[in-house]
């Protein structure tokens, strides 16, 4: 069986491919449709970059630490209880990296037929996400090989965006009239809070190495590196991509759209170069979806390792692939790809890991109360001030998006269910039931094996 580990480079690329996704393609459609002041927009952006950037700080502490793949799973069964490890794995599984490799192939197929339109939008994104799947299961080095070279391609084209972005006439000069008027009340506005969540959706990924760190060289120091140096990158280049959205194309092309990257794009290239870089977009969200389905089904095998109900997941194949894990989630993205809605699906996916990252933020404090002798090779800077600031900025969008869930089923009538409430609320109660299933199977088998001596 292979033991090859990965380095620094490799584990960045991780997370710059994790980050860089869906959500910075996609969001900034869905914020216009309440807020469109620049400054709002950016405050957002830098915002959650802050909030990804503390979270970032204390994994790393967390990380190194506690260095087994597992990320959440595996510090919360440390820091809390075995039952919370358990329900954050199985939000993992669910939701934490299957959902979004559903929402990337949804976006990729949604940009590609937006280009040639004769193609079938679900038949494509299965397709592209099978062949990913194909190449991580069948050998663990070449799916890492592969990723390094998309996520190079993904950061030249980003660059190339953004440069070209800040070249040509500013058609969406129009948009920044409105920077007069910003207010900081705005801020504290309740559509601030729901866009913020699609905001934290984009930079989620900035975890992705805390949640391999089995697989990384020397992880106690490359863990942190990998962490914060990418977290870093991706805020500049996220400020940028979006003033770039802003300067180059009309609000009203953009509002509640997918596709604002080849929209803007159209505006910056022409039509035919639009479409050009529409497609090389579409390859930048391949490296997102080949990222994720290499680095989810490392939480689900530390489960397995860990509960009987699961063990089966950690089978591996002679090259070192948790095959069985990397097709179990394929099975889950596709059910999502298949039959789930873009929006309802990003909304639930940011409150359900928000709050996993919330414990598991909080749970640095509880780390260094219950084990002051731990070895720490990494030490959260400024300790205890990035982790209140990430747990009081994410609760505050957790709550709103509550309230907002609330009164577009109950008061506007918008939606004929709280759904987002109802399938975070599900995942989380079903975990705590699949966990007293797997203590009573570990029960019984005790007791067989006792009788039997």
């Amino acid at each position: 069986m292979s033991s090859k580990k990965i380095g620094t480079k490799t584990a960045s690329t991780f997370v710059i491919a994790n980050m860089i996704g869906t959500g910075v393609f996609t969001s900034l459609g869905f914020q216009l449709v309440s807020l469109t002041n620049p400054i709002a927009i950016a405050l957002i952006w830098l915002m959650g970059g802050l909030v990804a950037l503390c979270g970032a700080i204390v994994y790393s502490e967390l990380g190194s630490a506690m260095p087994r793949s597992g990320g959440e799973y595996h510090y919360l069964s440390v820091i809390y209880h075995p039952i919370v490890g358990f329900m954050s794995g199985w939000t993992s599984l669910l939701v934490g990296f299957a959902a979004p490799v559903a929402l990337s192939s949804m976006a990729m197929s949604s940009y590609l037929c937006n280009i040639y339109p004769a193609l079938d939008q679900k038949i494509l994104a299965m397709a592209v996400l099978t062949v990913i799947t194909l190449f991580h299961a069948i050998d663990a080095h070449v799916g890492t090989k592969m990723q390094n070279l998309l996520t190079t391609v993904k950061i030249a084209i980003i660059v190339v965006f953004i440069v070209a972005g800040l070249i040509v006439a500013p058609e969406g000069a129009a948009n920044f009239d409105s920077v007069g008027d910003f207010q900081w009340g705005d801020v504290f506005s309740p559509a601030f809070a729901v866009s913020l969540v699609w905001v934290y959706y984009a930079y989620s990924g900035w975890n992705a190495a805390a949640y391999i760190s089995g697989d990384i060289e020397n992880p106690q120091r490359n863990v942190p590196l990998a962490l914060l140096s990418s977290t870093l990158f991706v805020i500049v280049l996220y400020l940028c991509l979006n003033m770039v959205f802003l300067r180059t194309t009309p609000v009203d092309e953009m509002v509640a759209q997918i596709e604002i990257g080849l929209i803007s794009a159209r505006h910056i290239f022409g039509i035919q170069g639009g479409e050009i870089m529409g497609i090389l977009i579409t390859i930048m969200l391949v490296s997102s979806i080949s990222s994720m389905v290499y680095v989810g089904p490392r939480v689900v095998v530390s489960m397995g390792e860990d509960h009987r109900l699961f063990r089966f997941l950690t089978k591996k194949n002679a090259k070192g692939c948790p095959s069985i894990a990397i097709w179990t989630q394929y099975l889950i993205s596709s059910v999502m790809l298949l039959t789930g809605s873009f929006k309802l699906i990003t909304q639930y996916t940011g409150v359900v890991l928000s709050f996993c990252a919330l414990l598991t933020v909080a749970g640095v404090i509880v780390h260094r109360h219950r084990f002051p002798d731990a070895e720490r090779p990494y030490k959260t800077w400024a300790y205890p001030l990035p982790a209140i600031l990430f747990c009081v900025i994410i609760l505050w969008t957790i709550v709103y998006m509550m309230y907002n869930d609330y009164v577009e089923t109950f008061v506007e009538g918008r939606q004929d269910a709280p759904w987002t409430m109802i399938l975070s609320l599900g995942t989380i109660l079903t975990g705590a039931f699949f966990y007293w299933v797997n203590k009573l199977l570990e029960t019984r088998k005790k007791a067989a094996e006792s009788i039997e001596e």
